[in-house]
């Protein structure tokens, strides 16, 4: 800190300041600081990179809205819920199993909860929806323990928490796959929650701005961690969030000042940081530091060196304090002013350890609370400062491994019961029993009447929906069509399917078309003036191209998110559109549209979290496969994302080539999420390469469902002489090659071809598991075939398959494929050139499918071995080229 060198000065300019506010009033003075902000900044004067207030409450306690509640009968219930929590966790270690939970986390955040619960959460048994709450993952045990007094929840159920096989256990964290009535969100993989939320206040506004659900005065909160803050989706958002003004939202950050291993920020304030990050975005900021108990203190302290300790002790000393208690607090907090030990003097080394932080006190929680709501125009952050561990004692309070305790030894379990008034005895303390007062106690009803009031109780999710009328696939007749000469990309075909989507009169108002900032990339800016892009300020200035048809039309109702060049911000406006259904009560249907290789790979752990949300809709990897994407490299080239896609067990992907096969897809999967309410999701990967299209054949439904169909046929042999044949198979944007191979193998070899189409081998895949394991455990039914087997078993000659992406991909299938099997992949990194030379380089063009199906039908002795040779010569192939995976 700066050394004042002239005190007189400064206090001229501080009296000057409250001479403002008395008379002209906040505003006023509020205005004179800017001015004198941009007088400064003229004269190159260096101003704070951030405004950041002292390390003491926003909120004076003079201004505190006073909690209404009685005080002695919700800290029974806090303790009880405290004591329940951390029973639930011991009981699932004291085995040998050490399934493990975390009791520190909690215990620092109860009172945050509990304030909530008390007074602001409010849940959905009114006309209005309730609020969305994201629980912080690690402080799940208290949830489940308050909601076991609630009678939700019995003492099984509790004993088995983190024992879900048999379908009676609680989740370990927030879980809605799980726990599809209980949890709202996932949240324990950290960082997600943040940007979820304040997605999820994004997409309230949107549908509350189409007339689709009202917004009232719900809220979104999210309660997170100070360490949490380092994950950089976290804070990715803020400033989204501060520009639409998403007053709906409030973050609870709970700063117990520690991470898993140690201090957030032991040498600095974590607060003071994410009041300046916070501020700078947008937000208003109200921190919640010290307790009622310093009022006092800070009210006798005339002098302000006990603000100005405050402002300069690092996180690491105050970890310190109340690790090593209160003689040490004297002597290394207060004791380095003399007039501070003068202040404390008459405090006892108990008193002082009994100094209270924020977020431990619930009338400072609720004030802070109570103006977060009732605050407009502005998103909301509370920064609670609490103690990791409170109430743990020596086995675990403030200390650095107390994030991993999962058991606290007997003489601590004894100081925890006595802390918190739990009436039981010492001979049941070693059973570590759970405690819940009669139905008709006085703490029972208190909180009944308290949720009731509220509407109900949390956490609580609709599972399920009304559905919707779904198009007929008729509605999609110009596509199942063929182009004729004309050539179009699958990317297009999609448009064309989306836009008679959007004008259904039944479902059209539920489409949410999602682009990250690539709309005329994909051919979408036709739907600029059509459906407008959403923005909730409208359209404040004239777009330079608005005198042509397709203009920039940004529009307080319009229907198209785009979200920026903003992958992870893209995806959660998905989840949160996709999980509208349960959240809102009002299913929607979202398409999100992307570059492919910046789905999967790049928002990974979003997508999973999509299906543990049991998210319904589209999602579209625009740019498809390792080689359609000529001219980008290796960074926008995509060969794995099926192979990702797979990874999600309610996640149905598909790589189509025609723009039949897209319809067949899309309307099936539209009936199968909004009609017949299947519980997943669907991943499309399109393409930007312009061929013809074909008419579809007849009855290859079933198979584009499925995975795989027939698509054209060799000719049949005559008389008795057999001709070589092949079964040729390929997906997406390399099935144009396999057909042009199966022309080079018939008119240069004399070797017939069937060719299939592989829209899916990832169904295909988990078809043939499922058929696999009916039989394994059915060993003396009839064994099952799976359909890829089904429509190869009768076919002649080997099976050769080509796709855009890694040969894992394909190789998934070699169990179920009924004779000889060859896979071309493509392996190794992307690059930039023709799609010609790329298919060339990574060995999935025609001539490399024409020298596999030759290679395969030598092995099995249908033709010479020489022929093969030829054709590598005849196609100018370099045997000894180097592998594309090790380029």
């Amino acid at each position: 800190m700066q050394e004042d060198i002239d005190a007189l000065e400064t206090k001229e300019w501080l009296d000057a300041l409250h001479s403002v506010i008395r008379h002209g009033g906040k505003e006023r003075a509020s205005f004179l600081l800017r001015q004198l902000a941009e007088r400064a900044s003229e004269h190159d004067v260096k101003l704070p990179h951030a405004i950041v207030t002292p390390y003491r409450n926003t909120i004076s306690p003079a201004k505190e809205k006073r909690m209404p509640g009685d005080l002695f009968m919700e800290r029974r219930i806090r303790s009880l819920i405290r004591w329940n929590a951390m029973a639930m966790v011991m009981r699932a270690n004291d085995n040998d199993d050490g399934l493990g939970g975390h009791i520190s986390s909690f215990a620092s955040a109860a009172t945050l909860y509990d304030v909530g619960f008390n007074y602001f959460f409010h849940g959905g048994d009114g006309e209005e929806e309730g609020d969305l709450i994201y629980f912080q993952g690690h402080s799940a045990p208290g949830m489940y323990a308050r909601s076991y007094l609630e009678g939700r929840f019995n003492e099984d159920q509790l004993d088995n928490f983190r024992r879900e096989v048999d379908g009676a256990g609680l989740s370990s964290y927030p879980h809605p796959w799980l726990m599809p009535d209980y949890w709202q969100f996932p949240t324990v993989s950290m960082g997600l929650g943040p940007i979820q939320a304040i997605y999820q206040a994004h997409i309230m506004r949107y549908l509350s701005a189409r007339d689709l659900a009202k917004r009232g005065n719900r809220k979104v909160w999210a309660f997170l961690g100070d360490g949490e803050t380092d994950e950089p989706e976290s804070l990715g958002a803020i400033s989204l969030a501060g520009r639409e003004k998403l007053e709906n939202l409030i973050f609870v950050i709970n700063c117990n000042l520690q991470r898993l291993d140690g201090p957030v920020r032991g040498n600095g304030k974590i607060i003071q940081e994410l009041e300046g990050v916070f501020r700078g975005a947008g937000w208003n900021v109200i921190k919640v530091v010290w307790g009622r108990l310093w009022d006092q203190l800070l009210e006798k302290d005339t002098s302000g060196l006990l603000q100005k300790r405050m402002d300069e002790v690092c996180d690491g000393e105050l970890q310190n304090y109340k690790a090593n208690g209160g003689a040490y607090t004297r002597e290394h907090f207060f004791g380095k002013y003399p007039e501070l030990l003068e202040l404390v003097k008459d405090l006892s080394d108990d008193d002082i350890m009994n100094l209270n932080r924020g977020g431990h006190d619930p009338f400072k929680v609720y004030a802070a609370y109570k103006q977060a709501v009732e605050h407009k125009g502005q998103p909301t952050v509370i920064l609670a400062q609490t103690v990791k561990g409170y109430g743990m004692g020596a086995s675990g309070e403030a200390a650095n491994e107390t994030h991993s305790v999962k058991k606290l030894d007997i003489d601590s379990l004894k100081r925890f019961r006595d802390r918190f008034g739990i009436p039981i005895s010492d001979e049941e303390l070693k059973h570590v029993p759970y405690y819940r007062p009669a139905p008709d106690s006085p703490e029972m009803v208190y909180m009944r009447k308290r949720r009731e009031e509220l509407g109900g109780q949390l956490p609580r999710r609709r599972p399920t929906f009304e559905g919707l009328d779904v198009p007929s696939l008729d509605a999609f007749k110009a596509q199942l069509k063929g182009t004729g000469e004309r050539q179009i990309s699958t990317t297009m075909a999609f448009v064309r399917i989306l836009s008679s989507l959007v004008k259904d009169k039944n479902m059209g108002q539920r489409v949410v078309p999602i682009v990250p900032d690539e709309a005329r990339t994909f051919g979408m800016e036709g739907m600029f003036r059509q459906l407008g892009i959403y923005s909730s300020a409208g359209q404040k200035y004239t777009p330079h191209d608005h005198d042509q048809i397709m203009y920039y039309k940004e529009d307080k109702k319009g229907q198209i998110l785009e979200e920026g060049i903003n992958e992870a911000g893209a995806m959660s406006a998905w989840i949160a559109a996709a999980t509208a259904y349960s959240n809102s009560n009002c299913p929607m249907v979202p398409f999100y549209i992307f570059y492919s290789m910046f789905g999967f790979q790049r928002i990974g752990d979003l997508a999973w979290a999509a299906g543990d949300s049991q998210a319904r809709g589209f999602l579209i990897g625009a740019t498809a496969g390792r080689t359609t994407l000529n001219g980008e490299g290796l960074q926008h080239q995509d060969g794995h994302s099926h192979v990702l896609a797979n990874t999600i067990p309610n996640c149905k992907s598909y790589d189509p080539a025609y723009s039949y096969e897209l319809a067949v897809i899309v309307q099936d999967g539209l009936k199968r999420m909004f009609a017949d309410k299947e519980n997943c999701f669907y991943y499309i990967t399109t393409m930007n390469e312009n061929y013809a299209h074909p008419d579809m054949p007849a009855g290859a439904e079933e198979g584009i469902i499925k995975g795989a169909y027939l698509l054209s046929e060799g000719k049949l042999p005559k008389g008795k002489k057999q001709k070589p044949r092949v079964q040729l198979m390929g997906a997406g944007s390399i099935l144009g090659e396999v057909r042009e191979a199966a022309t080079l193998l018939k008119d240069d070899f004399g070797v017939e071809a069937d060719i299939w189409s592989l829209t899916s081998i990832n169904e295909l895949t988990r078809d043939g598991q499922a058929a696999e394991r009916w039989n394994m455990l059915h060993p003396e039914e009839e064994a099952k075939q799976p359909f890829i087997t089904q429509q190869l078993k009768d076919r002649q000659g080997p099976i050769v398959v080509a796709t855009d992406y890694l040969k894992t991909y394909a190789e998934q299938l070699r169990a179920y494929i009924p004779g000889d099997y060859k896979v071309l992949g493509t392996e190794g990194f992307g690059r930039s050139d023709t799609r010609a030379k790329l298919r060339h380089f990574f060995e999935v063009d025609r001539y490399f499918v024409t020298v596999a199906a030759l290679k395969s039908l030598a092995d099995r002795g249908d033709i010479d071995a020489a022929l093969v040779t030829k054709a590598i010569k005849k196609y100018g192939i370099d045997p000894n080229k180097v592998d594309p995976c090790l380029v």
